[in-house]
């Protein structure tokens, strides 16, 4: 019988320094166009510094989250406001109203 060794947890998501890929992009994305729009000014204070405070907000804030919350949380917040488990209704029918004097 021939064993082979296999990954002890293949469903665990996959984390570059303690961020998400997404979450990495992201920051690289804010740093390039960040370093791009202030190439000739203080690179520390207008480059560096936000791209460090939003990543630690992102290290903060998604603590405990699910996979790919991020993602989810910007897809509801584009999304119209109004959620329903059920189809919208093909025709509007008004809800039966009882006739004067019966009682419940």
């Amino acid at each position: 019988m021939r064993m082979v060794a296999l990954a002890k947890c293949l469903d665990k998501r996959l984390l570059l320094f303690g961020f998400e890929v997404m979450d990495i992009m992201a920051i690289f994305l804010m740093l390039a166009i960040l370093n791009f729009i202030f190439s000739s000014s203080s690179k520390l204070l207008f480059v560096w510094l936000p791209t460090i405070l939003i990543a630690a907000v992102l290290r903060l804030g998604k603590r405990g989250k699910p996979e790919k919350f991020l993602v989810h949380w910007i897809r509801f917040q584009f999304r119209d406001g109004i959620y329903s488990a059920f189809l919208e209704p093909s025709k509007n029918v008004s809800p039966p109203t009882l006739k004067r004097g019966n009682r419940l």
